[in-house]
């Protein structure tokens, strides 16, 4: 059995500086890394990668960075690995809590802003979004609407992103 080890560890290149690793450790390592990483990732909440809170985001990027060091050989594989299953599985439980205490929701993802109601726009509310009205016309446009007055309601999302509910 320590033979088997012994010959896993020379293939992944455990304890050889970063600068050290043959081209086929860091292969096997990428390999590694891609099917370990995609299976935390399978295991979180299928918002974590779609259209996402900053909440959401952060843990993309400290995931993303905690695995590529781990292929790089800049940081120990399994220790990496574990880490990075550790920020989902946080986030998992973060995310649980937002969903049982609205608050607490609100402080980790943020809430949405009302911009425009029934064709006004809150002038207020796009200085502390630090919007312009360029900005929020651009958005509008992008939603296929020309002008204010059609506008029941607009929101600047948790997101980042414009909703728009029409005037009938």
């Amino acid at each position: 059995m320590s033979d088997l080890m012994h010959a896993w560890n020379t293939a992944l290149g455990s304890g050889e500086a970063a600068d050290h690793l043959s081209p086929f450790s860091a292969v096997l390592r990428a390999v590694l890394v891609y099917v370990v990483t995609l299976a935390i990732v399978r295991l979180g909440k299928k918002r974590f990668m779609g259209r996402a809170t900053a909440f959401d985001v952060i843990v993309g990027i400290i995931i993303g960075s905690i695995v590529s060091r781990a292929i790089t050989g800049n940081a120990p594989l399994f220790p990496a690995l574990a880490g990075a299953a550790t920020i989902l599985g946080m986030h998992w439980l973060l995310s649980g809590a937002a969903l049982r205490f609205p608050r607490f929701g609100r402080l980790i993802k943020g809430q949405s802003h009302l911009l425009i109601k029934d064709g006004t726009i809150d002038e207020a509310a796009l200085r502390r979004e630090h919007m312009t009205a360029k900005d929020l016309d651009e958005d509008l446009r992008g939603k296929s609407i020309d002008a204010v007055d059609n506008v029941r309601e607009a929101r600047l999302e948790r997101n980042g992103s414009l909703s728009v509910l029409k005037k009938r």
